[in-house]
C-alpha cells in the first residue's frame, strides 16, 4: 500500500515538473499568436467604423463584425538569405557560369511614338498679292507637284493693268528727261520709276515680265503668277473664275524633302534628351527599313493629360515615304560612357529587392544588393552595389537562391525536428 503510494505521489510531481518547464513555451507560443493576430470590429457598411469590442454602427444602426487582422511578420527578406557554399559536382549539376563585373560603353534608348508632320519651314502659302479673278489655274489638285517658277494661275486684274501702266509711264518720262538733259529732273524721275518696279516685284511680277513690259510696251490683260517654291500642293483653297482679294490664300505647297516627326517622351527619360541627339524610327508602311534623323527642339511644355513632351526630330525624305500623318516607332540613343554592366541573366529580381550572387571564394556565393538602370544588348548597367572585377553568377542564379533557403538554420532545425519525430 505505501508502495502503491510513493508512486503516484511520485507520477503527480513528474507531471507539476513538465507543467512547470513547458509554460514558458506555451506562453511564448500563445503570444506569438495573438501577436499574429488582432481582432477587431466593423461595420460592412462603413469599414471606417472600427471598435475593439462588439456593438451597434453609431452610423446605421448594423450589427458590428468580428475581423481578424494578419499581422505581417517583421523579419526582412534578405535576412533570409546566406552565403551559399556548393560542391564542384554541384556547380556542374546547376549549370552555374560566372561573369567579371566589368566597364563598357553602352547606351540607353528611349522608346517613343509620333506622327510625322510638315517642317514648317518647308511650308509656303501662295497668295494673291492684289485683287483679280483666278481666269485659269495650272495647279488643278491637292497632291499635284510644282517646281519653283512653275506657273499657278492668270489673273485678271484692273489694279495689276494701272501698275503697268504706272510702269510705263514712269519709264516715259525717264527716258525723255534723259534725251532732253534735264539733269534737275531726271534723278526725281528715275527714283519714280524704281518705286513703280518694285510695286510690280512686290506683286509678284518676275524680272523677264518687267523686261518684257519694257521692251514691247504692252499692257498684259492677263497676269501670269509663278510659283515662288517648290514642294507639292497639300491644300487648294481656289477655283477657275473665283474673285480673289489681296492676301487670299489659293495653294499650300510643301517641300516634303525633308519632315519633322513629334515625338512624345515620358517626363522620365526627358533629362536624357538634347538637341543633336540621333533618333531612329519605323513605320508600319515599311516595317523592315530604318529611317534616321535627329532631335531639333524639345518642347518646355508638359502635357498635363499624357504626362509627356513633345520633342520635335528632323528627317530627310529623298524617296518621299515618310508621309504626313503616319504613326512611328522611335528611338533616340543615349550614350551612357564607361559605365559598370553585368550580364542581364546575372540580375535576380525578388519584388521587393534586386539581388546578384557574387563568388567571394571558391564555390562560395553572397547575395548583393543593387541598384540598376538600363538594359541593352544583353548587359545591365549598375550603378550600385558592385564593384568592377567582381565575379557575379551570370547563370544559375535561382538554382543558388533556392540552395540559400534550403541552408538557413530554420530550415535545417525544421527538417532535424521531423527526422527525430520518425526516428521516434
Amino acid at each position: 500500500m505505501i508502495k502503491k503510494l510513493i508512486v503516484g505521489l511520485f507520477f503527480v510531481i513528474t507531471i507539476a515538473v513538465m507543467g512547470y518547464l513547458l509554460y514558458p513555451l506555451n506562453k511564448g507560443s500563445i503570444q506569438n499568436s495573438e501577436q499574429q493576430q488582432k481582432e477587431y470590429y466593423t461595420c460592412p457598411m462603413h469599414p471606417s467604423v472600427i471598435s475593439d469590442r462588439p456593438g451597434a454602427c453609431p452610423v446605421c444602426g448594423m450589427a458590428l463584425v468580428k475581423k481578424t487582422e494578419q499581422k505581417e511578420a517583421e523579419s526582412e527578406e534578405m535576412t533570409m538569405l546566406h552565403s551559399v557554399s556548393l560542391s564542384s559536382t554541384q556547380r556542374v549539376m546547376a549549370n552555374i557560369s560566372v561573369a567579371k563585373a566589368l566597364r563598357k560603353t553602352v547606351s540607353k534608348d528611349i522608346q517613343a511614338v509620333g506622327v510625322i508632320s510638315y517642317a514648317e519651314p518647308s511650308y509656303r502659302h501662295i497668295s494673291m498679292r492684289f485683287p483679280g479673278r483666278l481666269d485659269k489655274l495650272y495647279l488643278s489638285y491637292t497632291g499635284q507637284t510644282v517646281h519653283k517658277g512653275d506657273p499657278v494661275a492668270d489673273v485678271y486684274s484692273p489694279e495689276a493693268i494701272s501698275a503697268q501702266q504706272e510702269f510705263l509711264l514712269s519709264l516715259d518720262s525717264y527716258e525723255q528727261a534723259k534725251q532732253n538733259e534735264l539733269t534737275f529732273s531726271t534723278s526725281s524721275i528715275e527714283q519714280m520709276l524704281e518705286q513703280s518696279k518694285h510695286k510690280l516685284l512686290q506683286w509678284g511680277f518676275t524680272e523677264e515680265q518687267i523686261s518684257r513690259l519694257k521692251e514691247t510696251r504692252k499692257i498684259n490683260s492677263l497676269v501670269t503668277i509663278y510659283s515662288q517654291i517648290s514642294g507639292t500642293v497639300v491644300k487648294k483653297s481656289v477655283d477657275p473664275q473665283h474673285y480673289a482679294v489681296s492676301g487670299e490664300d489659293m495653294f499650300d505647297v510643301a517641300d516634303l524633302s525633308t519632315v519633322w516627326i513629334l515625338l512624345d517622351v515620358y517626363e522620365k527619360d526627358i533629362r536624357f534628351v538634347i538637341r543633336g541627339q540621333s533618333a531612329q524610327i519605323t513605320t508600319e508602311a515599311y516595317p523592315n527599313e530604318k529611317f534616321k534623323g535627329h532631335v531639333v527642339f524639345i518642347d518646355p511644355v508638359l502635357n498635363p493629360e499624357t504626362r509627356t513632351i513633345r520633342v520635335r526630330t528632323e528627317f530627310p525624305n529623298p524617296q518621299g515615304k515618310l508621309k504626313p500623318n503616319m504613326f512611328v516607332n522611335a528611338k533616340i540613343a543615349i550614350p551612357r560612357a564607361n559605365a559598370l554592366v553585368v550580364p542581364s541573366t546575372a540580375i535576380l529580381s525578388t519584388g521587393k529587392r534586386t539581388v546578384v550572387w557574387v563568388e567571394v571564394k571558391d564555390n562560395t556565393f553572397e547575395p548583393r544588393d543593387v541598384v540598376v538602370g538600363s538594359t541593352n544588348e544583353g548587359f545591365t548597367v549598375v550603378l550600385d552595389g558592385l564593384k568592377e572585377g567582381d565575379t557575379v553568377a551570370e547563370t544559375g542564379g535561382f538554382l543558388i537562391d533556392s540552395e540559400s533557403a534550403l541552408q538557413q538554420p530554420a530550415a535545417a532545425d525544421q527538417h532535424a525536428g521531423h527526422v527525430k519525430k520518425e526516428g521516434q
